[in-house]
């Protein structure tokens, strides 16, 4: 008993002492983490990680745990690499917070949404703006997003265990239309991957399927499965909200029956013939249009995919032979200043005819384009708690929702009804909102038009700002468009 009472007397006299001697300037250092983490523990709901701040209090006051043992050490050297280790495991930390949920910077690495943003910005994404979404795979390496570089082996940089559930964090506003929003590949959760670059499987199993020449096998293809918020992340315009219905005629979008204002930053294929005249690289860079969207018609052989361009177009090989005929995307701005100049015969907009791949629902989207989208009725966006009839067409159009999305791997539509796990259901409740999007550059996007939508838990954030910008065809800094307004068309 007088042991006890000796040692609880002993560790109370030393953590009195310990506490004693700390200086003030540490307690205000200990008070201001323990706020913000208390105000963390708070957004989170999760008041089990206040205990976390018993770790807290031993690290910044009464240090039982030896987290700076190296600081006493009589060897320098260890002194000298234990403090970089320090520094680097303190910024590694900080950096998973800030990036997991206050915001990150992402690289815009194709032209979908130029005008409004252009090949090689790096982009500050808000992820507060909508709420931050608890990471689902929580043991990752901050600094990438899902394979380490080559030279670090290539591997995975995350565990797919421990694995939470999909839970986002109150945010200051919902998505709205127009928003450009940062988010996770939906199509993305299966890729062929080889030693340089990865392949959507679905759109390389629907090519196959067609017939194309992709060479090799989609069942026998080396395939790999990411969690969803390992999936590449991508970045357009939302242009269709849960629980509306959408469709396009000629370009235009119309939601609910309503055509919607175009942004005047949209781009769309026109056809460009001169009189003669070749348009200089000098006269392209003063129109905006980049060095990849140059794209010149000439004569072709049948059967090649020049040809079937020219063929939509109501073109012929004699017809590009005779003057020079160019294929480009154009803002209005741009068409304007095209026409009015002697040198041009006529622009006008492309054939929509699609050659970019199958329009989705693959089941039921013959006919349909890029501009001509949607079918007579349009296509309604699944809103949480919609709770809709299941026949052979809605089957089409939302078993991925229902079975990949919101987790029904045993979801089945025969004999004209669902099947849940065996059960017959007549109706479906969708668990999560969904989203449509679409890129700027209307002609040269693959978007929601072709994948399907966007479940709320692959959303990401929206981009504040443009933080630099790389011009990977002239070289060096677009340094006009530091800092600038990532969605001027909002």
């Amino acid at each position: 008993m007088n042991d006890n009472g000796n040692s609880s007397k002993s560790f109370r006299d030393d953590f009195r002492k310990r506490v004693s001697e700390i200086k003030k300037t540490r307690w205000i250092r200990f008070a201001v983490v323990a706020l913000i983490y208390l105000a963390w523990v708070a957004w989170m709901g999760s008041w089990w990680l206040s205990l976390f701040l018993i770790l807290l209090f031993d690290i910044y006051i009464t240090g039982y745990i030896p987290f700076t043992w190296w600081k006493k050490s009589r060897n320098g050297a260890v002194r000298t690499v234990m403090s970089w280790i320090d520094a680097i495991v303190y910024a590694l930390i900080l950096v998973y917070f800030v990036f997991n949920f206050v915001g990150q910077n992402y690289q815009i690495p194709s032209s979908s949404l130029e005008k409004t943003l252009l090949t090689g910005d790096y982009l500050f994404v808000n992820k507060m703006a909508y709420g931050p979404r608890v990471p689902m795979t929580p043991v990752n390496f901050p600094l990438v997003h899902n394979r380490f570089p080559g030279w670090l082996g290539g591997g995975k940089s995350y565990l797919d265990r421990p694995s939470v559930e999909y839970r986002r964090l109150k945010g200051f506003r919902d998505i709205e239309a127009g928003d450009i929003v940062v988010f996770n590949f939906p199509a993305g959760d299966t890729v062929i991957t080889n030693s340089q670059s990865t392949f959507d499987y679905y759109q390389m199993q629907q090519m196959y399927k067609d017939g194309f020449s992709i060479g090799f096998h989609p069942a026998t293809a080396r395939k790999e499965y990411y969690p969803v918020d390992r999936r590449e992340n991508y970045v357009k315009r939302c242009v269709g909200l849960p629980g509306q219905r959408l469709k396009i005629v000629d370009g235009v979008i119309y939601i609910d029956g309503k055509p919607q204002k175009t942004p005047d930053n949209a781009q769309f294929n026109y056809v460009i013939k001169t009189k003669g005249n070749m348009i200089t690289d000098s006269e392209w860079d003063d129109l905006g249009v980049s060095r990849s969207d140059r794209f010149m018609l000439s004569p072709a052989n049948e059967g090649t995919l020049l040809y079937y361009i020219l063929a939509n177009n109501g073109l012929s090989s004699a017809d590009v032979a005779s003057a020079p005929h160019y294929m480009v995307p154009l803002t209005a701005d741009m068409v304007g200043k095209l026409q009015s100049r002697s040198d041009i015969e006529y622009v006008k907009i492309a054939s929509p005819a699609e050659i970019m791949g199958r329009m989705y629902p693959f089941a039921i989207s013959e006919g349909w384009d890029r501009a001509n989208y949607g079918g007579d009725n349009g296509l309604l966006i699944p809103e949480k708690g919609l709770t809709i009839p299941i026949d052979a067409e809605a089957w089409a159009v939302y078993e991925r929702p229902i079975r990949v999305y919101e987790n029904n791997p045993t979801a089945t539509f025969r004999d004209g009804r669902l099947y849940i796990d065996g059960k017959p259901c007549d109706t479906y409740t969708f668990r999560m909102n969904y989203y449509f999007m679409m890129g700027d550059n209307r002609d040269n996007s693959l978007d929601s038009r072709y994948w399907g939508f966007v479940p709320e838990d692959h959303i990401v954030g929206t981009p504040w700002r443009v933080l630099i910008s790389f011009d990977g065809e002239k070289g060096g800094v677009r340094w006009n468009r530091i800092l600038k307004d990532a969605n001027p068309d909002k």
